[in-house]
């Protein structure tokens, strides 16, 4: 499972300043469709409403941003549980709709599996194996088309192996129309049930929170204060990119003067800060920092207007999700680092549950798109690769690849997957604040 955590996402979960964009689950193997979930958002599609009064101020619990220094990511095993829950509903929803279109169609199934690992908990029903395995990250609809142990004839027609090109572009494709829908019917609940967010913005930078003996406290920053400008220069607009732009500047400052103009009450009142060294030579002041902006809630009037909110909130995060895919992609050398794994989609979740549970309808809401429209790029592993093959099969007559070849560029994908996601765990794990508390 790969994340990318970029600084103006899920402040619509949590009204906070917060860093995620993209995240995968892992894995493919031969026989079996597994899961990738991406999950990048730039700042998922609120109304907007500018307004100004710097007396307005939210009490809201704000998430990590790298580089500066918080902790409690993990304070509640409750939150932690229902982020681990929401990634396990949108795993389950993902390889059921792998599954449902093969046993609709008559193709045969040999497992259906909920996480990766070894097996907790299994029963077998109707030839298939059922499954709960040690991580739930992840899972796996598997087919006995090579399987040496099954006893079914490797020229049975319904084998997946041996289906029509149609048929099984339908088995592949049905993982992420199930996600797609998936995602609707959560957004579509949360506009009944909890209402459509309206987002209204404030100038500045929000201080929600400033950690006991750390820079920000020794040097006289107060919780509820709101960041007005840097070094006697103001900010000219509103919004998320506002948080990156201080980030920028306090790691840039290590045992040097920045000077902040604070917006505090009705009054402003210029605040020097000499931020403290992070091990990486970097500065941090430990406070916790969001964009300045209030999120309402509006109800629809009837059954049709809740059509048409939910409708528009869908565009809108897909849209989002989309286009910052798009930005990964182009300044990839400068979004590489962001990239983070399970433990950091678990932790923002977590997050997101402390601070805010209505924030988790958007939250699972992006997290299904996402995996949706990674699991469509044509990268092997993915479905999007599998789906590749194919076509290239269609584009042949209907002359497959050799087997050889398909199994070379599948395992490669796999191989290069187990690789990134080791890496990240371990990255991730060192980088939760009560783990680097402890070194």
């Amino acid at each position: 499972m790969i994340i990318n955590l970029s600084s103006s996402s899920l402040s619509q979960f949590i009204n906070t300043k917060s860093h995620i964009s993209r995240f995968q689950f892992q894995l493919k193997n031969k026989n079996h469709f597994s899961k990738s979930l991406s999950f990048h958002s730039k700042n998922p599609f609120l109304h907007e409403k500018n307004k100004t009064p710097l007396s307005k101020r939210r009490n809201l619990r704000s998430f990590a941003i790298p580089g500066l220094d918080f902790g409690g990511n993990f304070e509640s095993t409750q939150s932690v549980l229902e982020a681990v829950g929401v990634l396990t509903a949108i795993i389950v929803v993902h390889e059921s709709g792998h599954f449902l279109a093969a046993y609709l169609q008559g193709i045969h199934v040999s497992k259906f599996a909920v996480g990766f690992g070894p097996i907790l908990a299994k029963f077998n029903a109707k030839n298939v194996e059922y499954s709960l395995r040690a991580f739930p990250l992840g899972g796996f609809v598997g087919f006995p088309d090579n399987d040496p142990d099954s006893d079914i004839p490797p020229d049975d027609k319904n084998l997946l192996k041996n289906r029509p090109i149609f048929d099984r572009m339908i088995v592949i494709s049905a993982g992420v129309i199930a996600n797609i829908m998936f995602a609707y019917v959560i957004i579509f609940t949360q506009v009944l049930l909890v209402g459509l967010p309206v987002q209204e913005s404030f100038p500045g930078v929000l201080v929600p929170d400033v950690r006991p003996f750390s820079a920000a406290s020794r040097d006289g920053l107060l919780p509820g204060d709101v960041i007005l400008g840097v070094n006697g220069i103001d900010f000219a607009k509103n919004g998320p990119s506002l948080v990156s732009e201080v980030v920028d500047v306090i790691k840039k400052s290590p045992k040097r003067n920045v000077l902040l103009k604070i917006g505090r009450g009705e009054g402003s009142v210029d605040v020097r800060v000499t931020p403290d060294v992070n091990s990486d030579g970097t500065g941090r002041i430990g406070v916790q920092l969001s964009p300045n902006f209030k999120i309402s809630k509006v109800q629809p009037k009837n059954i049709l207007e809740a059509f048409s909110f939910t409708g528009r909130e869908f565009w809108g995060l897909t849209y989002n999700v989309l286009d910052s895919l798009k930005q990964t992609f182009m300044n990839f050398s400068q979004t590489a680092g962001k990239v983070s794994g399970p433990v950091a989609i678990i932790a923002v979740g977590a997050e997101v549950a402390k601070s805010n549970v209505d924030g988790l309808y958007q939250f699972a809401a992006v997290l299904n798109i996402n995996l949706a429209v990674i699991n469509l790029l044509p990268l092997p592993a993915l479905d999007g690769g599998t789906l590749a093959l194919i076509l290239v099969e269609a584009a042949r007559g209907g002359k497959k690849l050799p087997l050889e070849v398909e199994q070379g560029i599948m395992s490669s994908g796999i191989m290069f997957v187990i690789i990134v996601g080791l890496f990240l765990l371990v990255r991730d794990t060192l980088n939760l604040d009560f783990i680097r508390d402890l070194l």
